[in-house]
């Protein structure tokens, strides 16, 4: 399965999971790199990866949003959603970890404000 590809007004790209396969596919192909990956702080989201090495601040906010956009946070909830940004180089996998599921060295928080979520539609 392809994974979802925006390409942003900078030319930026972003990909985002489809499904837990789909993200576990997408983390195997950038673990390691210096790639900025996004999740919601809460389960149940695309994992997005800038597929630039020096986003602009503007593209970091706006690929939030994406994967916002795509979330059950947002599905639910319909306001602010809480984001965890971080690289390649800070995920892995562990053994008998479930399909979609990884585990995050470090990471930031930033809050994706509701009113930029809906900018999208």
């Amino acid at each position: 399965m392809k994974f979802r590809e925006k390409i942003l007004k900078s030319g930026t790209r972003i990909l985002l999971g489809r499904t837990a396969e789909n993200n576990d596919e997408l983390m195997k192909k950038f673990k390691g790199e210096r790639n900025i990956i996004m999740h919601t702080v809460s389960p149940g989201s695309p994992f997005c990866v800038i597929d630039n090495l020096k986003p602009l601040q503007k593209d970091i906010n706006l690929s939030g949003a994406y994967c916002a956009r795509y979330s059950q946070d947002w599905r639910d909830n319909k306001g602010d959603v809480k984001m965890s940004i971080f690289t390649g180089r800070d995920i892995g996998k562990e053994k008998g970890m479930k399909v979609g599921m990884w585990k995050v060295k470090k990471t930031k928080t930033k809050t994706i404000k509701k009113e930029e979520i809906e900018r999208l539609k």
